[in-house]
Parts: C-alpha cells; structure tokens; sequence
C-alpha cells in the first residue's frame, strides 16, 4: 500500500542530506581530530553555513505538494492513541494491541516536532553568529550557546532516528519505494491501515 508520495520522499531525502551536511560539517570544525584530517577550515566553514541556511528549505518547497500537506496535519494531531503509545513505549511494552498508531506513531510525532523546532532555532542563531552586525554581543554570544548545545542535542536525536530505521527494514522500504506492505501497516500503523482501507472501499 502507498505510504508515501514522490514528492514527500524527495523532501525528506534532499533534507537528510543537508541536514546531514550541516551535522558533518559542524563536527568537523569543534572536533579537533576531525578538523586535522579534513583541514580547509573556510571551505567547511562555507559548507557548513549554507547547507544550514538551505535545510529548512525542502520542506517549505514541499507544501506545493497535497500529500505532503496532509501528512504535516497527522503530524501536527495527537489523540488519546498517543498518549497510550507514549505509556506503552515508556513501559517498554512492544505488544502491538498497546502501541495504536495512526500513519505515523507518537515518536514520530515528536520527532518531527522537534526537528521542526531545532532546525527553525539553528537556522536563527547561526543567522546571529554568521551575520555579527545583526546583533549586539550579548546577542551573538547567546546564539552560539544555544547553537552548540543545541547541535550536540540535535546530533543525538538524529543518530536515534537512524537507529530506529536501521531496526525497521519495511519502514525504511517505504521511505525508499513508498510502499509497505499490509501486514507491516496493519502491526505497526493499525489506525492507518484501518483509514486506508476504509477509503479504499
């Protein structure tokens, strides 16, 4: 079954790359091993800053797309199956009939969230530390505060996101193709599938 369009593919592979530009670009500059092995500190500086600068735009280019739209709705919705899923993955309870999920899950929800959230902070402060006559010192010094620790944070969630794909071949399928099949859907998105089904009669 469809889980996802071209379109939306497209965003999340162009964002992963930039996103992925901007991690790697980053640990090269405050990682001093890093910086000796890869040296040209301006040219990873430049690289850093403008794949930082372009990761939020995917998503803005992707709102032409209704599918794309209408997913960010799901995402942006969270019901009492959520919090059930949230209690579930708490208690670490993997029994499917505790963990309800619609076409995406309450971690993916709050992944997207806060992906969302840090991409918007990151993109501001690293305005503030790129551009030093925007703000005064204060400012500046601020920003670069909450940018490293901020990244360090973001590094983290990101190196999770990769674990949880790694662990899912059929998810991962779906991000590739945009398709799943049904067995998978009817596991781990029940909800979903149950909706797809329903429009599809």
């Amino acid at each position: 079954m469809l889980r996802f369009s071209p379109a939306e593919r497209w965003v999340h592979r162009t964002t992963a790359l930039l996103l992925g530009a901007c991690v790697i670009s980053a640990a090269c500059l405050y990682l001093p091993a890093l910086a000796e092995l890869v040296g040209r500190r301006a040219l990873v500086v430049t690289v850093h800053e403008w794949t930082g600068v372009l990761t939020p735009l995917p998503a803005l280019l992707g709102l032409v797309s209704r599918a794309f739209r209408a997913d960010l709705t799901r995402l942006n919705r969270f019901g009492p199956h959520d919090r059930r899923w949230l209690r579930a993955a708490l208690r670490r309870d993997h029994r499917a009939q505790e963990r309800p999920a619609g076409k995406f899950n309450a971690g993916q929800k709050l992944y997207a969230g806060y992906i969302a959230g840090a991409v918007l902070v990151m993109a501001g402060t690293g305005l503030l530390m790129w551009f030093t006559g925007l703000a005064p010192l204060v400012w500046r010094t601020s920003a670069t505060f909450v940018h490293d620790w901020l990244a360090l944070a973001v590094g983290i969630v990101l190196l999770g996101h990769i674990g949880k794909a790694l662990a899912d071949p059929e998810a991962r399928r779906g991000m590739r193709t945009g398709r799943v099949e049904r067995a998978w859907a009817a596991r781990e998105h029940s909800l979903w599938r149950t909706d797809e089904d329903a429009r599809e009669r």
